[in-house]
């Protein structure tokens, strides 16, 4: 059995390392896997990008070509837009390669355009990361748009000029013709994609993303503080994509307000924000932050989990969690909100904290929860638990494998 993965990159985002870890789970369980990038940035054998200065500048700036289109359109939803429009080649090199099976992931920044995954003749399985595939532009929606059809009439009153959304999505119904077998992270986006026009007839399966859990794993708490030169017996709470504050989608906003309800609640806490480095000018959050940088490796990540007491995820939508799943994995709680696919990972009370959606006052009773728990030493067990249990790479390649096998069948 022989899998193509296509991806954006293979190690930059929270999709591309969902990717390149099923990817290798895959490869751990004799599955003939390769992935197809248009950013190779890993160094691995088993993954192909772009040869050749001239052609890897063009596909990682391929992106900025469309900028002119977004000036058409005005809307508050901030996250990402793919309108996807950009003559691509990637249906020719997947029907002329001897693959049983093309495993779409997170092929937008105009990777992919809409036509050419169309003309994909082979099986296709498709990992949704986000909401893009079934919406019209946008990687995620706030309106009912994807669930009605996008029309004249249901325009969000916040979007003005011309409708990107509605004439992507319409795009995407004239040249899908499917069905593609689609595979969703969490069980909230498989839900989502069984109730979308696009996609209400494609077979749907939830697998979730994986970790080896003989890698990820916790490191001794003390050591980890010293080596990332963290102070020693105070609380910490870590958060990450702080540079990302300014999407809604990320909840900054909710977070700010849960840590304004928690001044003077727990003496000496204080944050480690992973993401990005020191500002210039830091915003005030009302307790000493240690600005941890990016932190791209597993190695220094698991330091970062295992060094703090707890991870805080505001997100009002995620696909998954990726991050929450990878602080339980090193046995340290999460307080999240409970919603989106946070809810596949986050066990209320058991191995974390799911607070009211979207109540900033309850996610700091959360993470007052986590500290004032006697029991917080079996909260951290239930998360490693929780991860090892379901999220192992043994148990998602085998979870993959039989749905590959059943479509061959």
């Amino acid at each position: 059995m022989k899998v193509i993965h296509i991806n954006n990159a293979d190690s930059s985002g929270g999709a591309a390392r969902a990717a390149y870890r099923i990817h290798h789970a895959l490869l751990s369980n004799e599955i003939c896997s390769r992935m197809w990038v248009s950013s190779a940035k890993s160094g691995d054998w088993t993954v192909t990008g772009p040869r050749g200065k001239l052609n890897k500048g063009y596909s990682e700036n391929r992106r900025h070509l469309i900028t002119p289109i977004f000036k058409t359109m005005r809307t508050q939803n901030n996250v990402l837009h793919s309108p996807a429009i950009l003559p691509s080649s990637w249906s020719k090199k997947i029907n002329k390669n001897d693959a049983d099976i093309a495993q779409l992931h997170w092929v937008g920044a105009e990777m992919a355009s809409i036509k050419d995954i169309g003309r994909i003749k082979k099986p296709v399985v498709w990992t949704l990361h986000d909401m893009w595939a079934f919406c019209g532009a946008e990687h995620y929606s706030w309106d009912q748009r994807w669930m009605e059809g996008y029309n004249k009439h249901n325009r969000s009153s916040h979007e003005k000029g011309f409708d990107l959304n509605r004439w992507t999505f319409n795009r995407k119904l004239k040249y899908w013709k499917g069905p593609f077998h689609i595979v969703a992270v969490s069980k909230w986006l498989a839900e989502c994609a069984q109730e979308s026009i696009l996609m209400k007839d494609f077979p749907v399966t939830s697998i979730p993303n994986c970790l080896d859990t003989k890698i990820w794993k916790p490191i001794e708490k003390k050591l980890a503080r010293e080596l990332l030169n963290l102070p020693k017996d105070i609380p910490i709470i870590a958060f990450g994509t702080y540079g990302a504050n300014s999407q809604y989608i990320k909840g900054f906003d909710l977070l700010l307000d849960a840590l304004k309800n928690l001044k003077g609640e727990i003496d000496g806490m204080e944050i480690a924000i992973f993401g990005q480095l020191a500002p210039q000018n830091p915003i005030s959050l009302g307790f000493p932050i240690n600005f941890m940088g990016h932190l791209n490796d597993d190695i220094t990540l698991r330091l970062l989990y295992s060094a703090v007491d707890l991870l805080v995820v505001p997100s009002r939508k995620e696909a998954f969690g990726q991050t929450a799943s990878e602080s339980m994995a090193c046995s340290t709680p999460v307080v999240a909100f409970g919603a989106t696919g946070l809810l596949d990972i986050v066990d209320h009370k058991v191995n974390g904290y799911l607070a009211k959606p979207f109540d900033s006052e309850d996610l700091a009773n959360g993470i007052k929860y986590i500290f004032d728990n006697p029991n917080y030493d079996d909260l951290c067990r239930n998360a490693r638990k929780k991860v090892v249990n379901e999220f192992d790479s043994k148990i998602v390649s085998n979870q993959y494998e039989k749905l590959y096998r059943k479509i061959l069948k």
